[in-house]
């Protein structure tokens, strides 16, 4: 049974964000965020630490280029040799899973959170948030918004300033908004 509004977020279910346990979270992550994003570029190893104190699993090689904006970060779990330029976004209200060997270019945004469509019930604080899967040997390019529960299979390039608002399979180049297959590779 789930009971907390943790718990209901990470199982796809409706929960309240305003949750005090959440918002403590949040705070959290905020401070840790605040050291990462103002420490100077020479203080590559603070902000690798600050990486791994932040996120669920992280692989060894990665770079995040400053800044990086994240809601929870205990909900990523990244391979290695990850790549994530400037500006990049996750609102990781549920798992982000990132594989081996992915790149995301700048302002790259990743949303598992979303709202009700029905106005009474977005009125009432609840929302929910669907996990993404993004495969190894990804290349997101710069503006890309990846929408709540999609999947990106091995091997794929999404161009830049797609919007992947369905699941995309493995091998392929794949654009636009809404994001759809170019060509395989």
């Amino acid at each position: 049974m789930v009971n907390s509004e943790r718990e209901k977020m990470l199982a796809h279910e409706l929960y309240r964000g305003a949750d005090p346990e959440l918002v403590a979270m949040r705070r959290q992550t905020q401070e840790k965020l605040y050291r990462f994003n103002h420490a100077r570029p020479a203080e590559l190893e603070v902000r690798q630490e600050v990486v791994r104190s932040l996120f669920h699993t992280i692989g060894p090689n990665f770079e995040i280029t400053p800044p990086f904006f994240c809601d929870y970060g205990d909900h990523i779990r990244a391979g290695k040799n990850l790549y994530l330029n400037t500006n990049c976004t996750i609102l990781d209200c549920n798992w982000v899973t990132l594989g081996d060997d992915v790149m995301l270019a700048p302002n790259v945004q990743i949303y598992t959170a979303y709202h009700p469509v029905d106005p009474a019930v977005r009125l009432s604080g609840l929302e929910m948030a669907a996990p993404i899967m993004i495969g190894s040997n990804v290349w997101l390019g710069g503006g890309v918004i990846v929408c709540p529960g999609v999947t990106i299979g091995d091997n794929t390039t999404i161009g830049a300033g797609s919007v992947v608002t369905k699941s995309i399979p493995a091998n392929v180049v794949a654009v636009g908004n809404p994001c759809r297959i170019l060509r395989k590779v």
